[in-house]
């Protein structure tokens, strides 16, 4: 973690001016704030965002773990004047240092904000030839950017879940219908990655309130199971983990891209569970959420493309409505609860095939 990531406070609780339980900065009741406690080590006031520290520690500065957030001040031994503390709950070492402290909490708060905390001074000095065109989605963290250098427009994403293996391994084997990945930077427990701009409409977007032919869902389907059919040959699987209608781009071409890795993790034959369970509700496996019988694997995509399947035909899971036979047997064992009893990617393009 970033020496940064550290929020410290000079000033004590209360001064000797200001009465018990009030803030020494706006003088607000901190009786009245919502889940006060004045037994606990610190406040921090609602109104003004003032750290108070409680007046009979004697502690001048509040410091937390980098790694687990614990709070450091309360740990046995504990010295301001220790240069340097081992984390007694998990063993990250922390510097404590003066240079490190937060004036206030809004400083905190906007450097834990910064998508580009903790990165290089290399890493960032090349993030800076980005320029942001436009932001993408309702999340805040992507961001169509143009680069200055080339001219080209690019996607930049800040992440916090991710599998880093995942996208360093696109960006030595690109793959074909997938954007190929620009940069990849690491910061404090975030990711920054730079990817190609695929133009076009999502298949959220194309479908609307409407639905497709057999034969084009059929087509589309075929065309995504071959992407990820792709991913899953690769010499250490990739799992995409949330094949969905808005992660598929339909270019003005014709060509269908599948985007966005963020919930991707490299494959683990011998994993019997997911360590984390991402996923979109409704295409997401049973394994993805913690109810199937082994860890997610190359047919968990394979149930994801099952729904989607029926998703594009009906405007609905199959549970609301079906997709007419001979379709629907084809999405019955795609989403089999069982992974084991589902479709390979091969099978399943010859199941579609023997359709369209």
């Amino acid at each position: 973690m970033s020496l940064r990531d550290i929020f410290r406070r000079k000033e004590k609780y209360l001064s000797d001016e200001a009465p018990t339980d009030y803030c020494t900065s706006c003088f607000a009741d901190l009786t009245k704030q919502e889940g006060f406690d004045r037994t606990a080590p610190y406040w921090v006031c609602t109104g003004c965002r003032q750290v108070l520290i409680r007046p009979d520690l004697d502690w001048k500065v509040i410091w937390k773990c980098d790694g687990c957030n614990d709070l450091l001040n309360a740990q046995e031994g504990f010295s301001e004047d220790c240069g340097e503390w081992t984390c007694r709950a998990c063993g990250g070492v922390n510097p404590i240092t003066k240079k490190e402290i937060y004036a206030s909490e809004a400083e905190y708060l906007s450097d834990m904000n910064d998508p580009l905390r903790g990165i290089s001074d290399e890493a960032a000095l090349e993030l800076s030839r980005y320029m942001e065109v436009d932001t993408l989605g309702n999340t805040g963290n992507i961001r169509l950017v143009r680069n200055v250098e080339d001219g080209k427009l690019y996607v930049e994403k800040f992440l916090e879940v991710y599998d880093k293996n995942v996208y360093l391994r696109l960006m030595d084997e690109p793959l074909k219908n997938m954007p190929r990945i620009k940069a990849v930077y690491e910061g404090n427990g975030r990711l920054t990655v730079v990817e190609e701009y695929i133009p076009g409409k999502t298949l959220e977007e194309t479908l609307g309130n409407t639905t497709l032919s057999i034969a084009e869902a059929v087509d589309m389907a075929k065309k995504v199971c071959n992407i990820l059919k792709n991913l899953h040959e690769l010499s250490t699987p990739i799992i995409h983990r949330d094949v969905k209608p808005s992660n598929i781009i339909l270019t003005p071409d014709g060509e269908v891209y599948l985007l966005d890795m963020n919930a991707s993790k490299m494959y683990k034959q011998d994993e019997n569970d997911d360590t984390r369970y991402l996923g979109t509700m409704g295409y997401a496996a049973p394994e993805q959420v913690g109810y199937g019988f082994s860890a997610s694997s190359p047919k968990t995509d394979i149930y994801a493309l099952g729904m989607l399947l029926n998703v594009m035909v009906t405007g609905h899971f199959p549970k609301d409505k079906k997709a007419p036979e001979p379709l629907f047997s084809v999405i019955e064992k795609c989403i089999k609860l069982d992974a084991d009893e589902r479709y390979s990617d091969a099978e399943l393009i010859e199941a579609l095939e023997n359709i369209g």
